[in-house]
């Protein structure tokens, strides 16, 4: 089962990645698509079906998955590598970083089950991927909010020269940014909203949960701008800081991903390097193995529901 990450209402879209990515390869014949066993759950089967002579099934060998990717890329192919998120950064970080990485191989690797999206428990949580990867040379990462973002992305990554890995919301994914003219660009944020009193910064699906937590906040009068970061490397500092240095608001990184070594430290970092100093907060999961079970009960129960957001800005902000 995929469990949808959907809220009541909103619309969705089918498979935003696995259509895209087999409506880009029939215009460049140099993009195939390899899986660990796991096509159907990455939603790369769509590819397979439309491309079945450009699709490569490696069996679950996460190892065995990305030496392939990157031989394929020697030969002057786009090779799409999908698996879960901890399976390519728990067990295949060494070929991704020495078969890939290091000598910058057009290898785009895109995982689902990124963060907290999964109830499966800790063995398929990966909620320190990011963590892992951001101190790889080379790697471009990119953390989409939904299913817009995902298409866009996908095209955008094919064209970029060098590996990316992308974090996969999968299965029926919801499409909110249609409504803020959006355009995904590597590299660079976006202001999807302004905002007064709290200004958050924000990556993946918890963009669509601050939107939302934007929505409840405006019937207590806090003003919240919204600044979308879907590239984590390489961070779009100058609009970062932009946003960072107008007076007067909280700044609340928030993202799907556990406190440690995600977005979160990497704008506190950037902030205190070039001495910009508003109040900051972390909205992010805990430094711990998290539980199985529901995934609106876990999100709530790990601070990332727009509930739990909207509590927490009141508590910050004392309204």
């Amino acid at each position: 089962m995929i469990a949808s990450i959907a809220p009541d209402g909103v619309p969705t879209r089918s498979a935003p990645f696995g259509h895209a990515l087999a409506k880009l390869a029939h215009q460049r014949r140099e993009i195939v698509g390899l899986t660990a066993d796991l096509a159907k759950y990455t939603d790369l089967h769509v590819f397979a079906q439309e491309h079945p002579d450009r699709f490569y099934q490696m069996g679950m060998a996460e190892q065995v998955l990305m030496s392939a990717a990157a031989g394929l890329a020697r030969e002057g192919f786009t090779p799409f590598a999908t698996t879960y998120a901890v399976f390519a950064s728990r067990r295949a970080y060494d070929f991704i970083c020495m078969a890939i990485a290091e000598e910058r191989l057009d290898v785009k690797i895109v995982c689902a089950l990124p963060g907290l999206t999964t109830g499966y428990g800790p063995s398929h949580q990966a909620t320190e991927d990011i963590a892992i990867f951001r101190g790889m040379p080379n790697l471009t990462i990119i953390d989409p909010c939904d299913a817009i973002d995902i298409e866009q992305a996908t095209e955008a990554i094919a064209g970029h020269r060098g590996p990316v890995y992308m974090r996969l919301l999968r299965g029926k994914v919801p499409a909110v940014l249609d409504q803020y003219d959006y355009r995904f660009e590597i590299g660079k944020a976006r202001l999807l909203r302004e905002g007064t009193d709290v200004l958050f910064i924000s990556s993946g699906l918890m963009t669509m949960r601050v939107l939302e937590a934007a929505t409840a906040l405006e019937a207590d009068r806090i003003s919240s701008a919204v600044l979308h970061v879907p590239t984590i490397k390489p961070l779009d500092n100058e609009r970062i800081l932009a946003a960072a240095r107008q007076a007067g608001r909280l700044v609340v990184v928030a993202e799907n991903h556990t406190v440690i070594g995600g977005l979160g430290e990497s704008v506190a970092a950037l902030l205190m390097r070039e001495g910009v100093t508003p109040t900051f907060r972390q909205i992010a999961l805990p430094d711990e193995f998290l539980d199985a079970g529901a995934l609106p009960t876990l999100h709530d129960r790990y601070g990332i529901s727009t509930t739990e957001v909207v509590r927490r800005i009141r508590e910050w902000t004392g309204k």
